[in-house]
């Protein structure tokens, strides 16, 4: 296991995280292990926060070109490229080789599938260090300072030429270390992301982060786009503003189906997360107005004055009394 350290959030270190990946990458993501200690569980299939690990994982590396998985082919949220090493089981040297294989880009980033705080700044900073160096690879240290080679970025040349000159069944069993051993690395310390999930114990404590109250609703909004198929950012807290002001303004029921509206309004215009921010805006507009005439019509019973608007036209009406 990688030592945890509760505070911080993935992505977290010494250098603010980047926004998009410097540069073009494919990923390799290895999740054929055994699992032995968690008595050979599917641990890729493994849940937390409702997405399997290896969902989580191929989440934070969506901007690779090609995403290639070295295990049994299973059902993704994500396409990838599948991959196996022969023979199976064959170890996380020889599941590289058989990854590297189906990649083309210069820049790999290699990730094990047990990972359920990798995220995509995680990668971006990854490839920031690499690409900003003369390094061979750039990769995580944990809480300890322990290298983590399965969370790191790699030139693919500089993989290709370490790579034992055998045939495959040579790199059965052979431990990560023979070739890591013969690169030059940079290093960069994050104690969240380098987290793995090795035991049940680990499997418990990643679920319980996420549910802290500074992560819960990050991971719901990110466990929900992922389950409805949706790929978009938008800015939650103008969103939460507007449940609030309906919910205030109009009545508690207000808030949700307001936000429904206002998702489904972006959807009907086809637009990005500019469309929500203007359906938001006029949606909050409205709430506005709606909450300004209660506050008037509450207030002048109370003020003494006629319950009817200043400019008002008097009832003629034959019947009016």
């Amino acid at each position: 296991m990688t030592a945890y350290k509760p505070s911080g959030d993935p992505g977290a270190g010494t250098d603010p995280a980047p926004g998009p990946a410097p540069v073009g990458y494919d990923a390799v993501v290895l999740a054929g292990g055994a699992a032995r200690r968690l008595g050979g569980a599917d641990k890729p299939g493994l849940r937390v926060g409702g997405r399997a690990l290896l969902d989580r994982v191929l989440a934070a590396c969506a901007g690779a070109r090609t995403t290639v998985v070295v295990a049994d082919p299973r059902p993704t949220a994500r396409p990838v490229t599948w991959a196996r090493e022969d023979p199976p089981g064959g170890g996380p040297l020889a599941a590289l080789a058989a990854g590297l294989r189906h990649t083309t880009a210069e820049h790999v980033v290699v990730v094990s599938a047990d990972l359920p705080f990798l995220a995509g700044s995680t990668v971006g900073r990854l490839l920031s260090a690499l690409v900003a160096s003369d390094a061979d690879g750039a990769l995580l240290t944990d809480a300890d300072g322990r290298d983590q080679p399965l969370v790191a970025a790699y030139r693919a040349s500089a993989l290709r030429r370490e790579l034992p000159a055998r045939d495959r069944a040579g790199l059965t069993g052979l431990p990560l270390r023979r070739l890591t051993g013969a690169l030059r690395l940079t290093r960069v310390p994050d104690a969240v992301a380098s987290f793995d999930c090795d035991t049940w114990d680990d499997i418990a404590t990643a679920r319980a982060r996420i549910r802290e109250h500074g992560h819960v609703l990050d991971e719901w909004i990110t466990a929900a786009k992922d389950e409805l198929g949706i790929d978009l950012d938008v800015d939650t807290g103008l969103l939460l503003d507007l449940a609030r002001d309906a919910a205030h303004g109009v009545a508690r029921p207000a808030a949700p189906l307001t936000t429904f509206l206002v998702g489904y309004a972006a959807g009907r215009a086809q637009g990005g997360p500019e469309a929500v921010a203007e359906a938001a805006r006029k949606a909050a507009a409205l709430a506005q107005r709606w909450a300004e005439e209660t506050a008037v019509a509450e207030s002048a019973p109370a003020a003494g004055k006629p319950d009817v608007a200043p400019d008002a036209t008097p009832d003629t009406r034959p019947d009016a009394r």
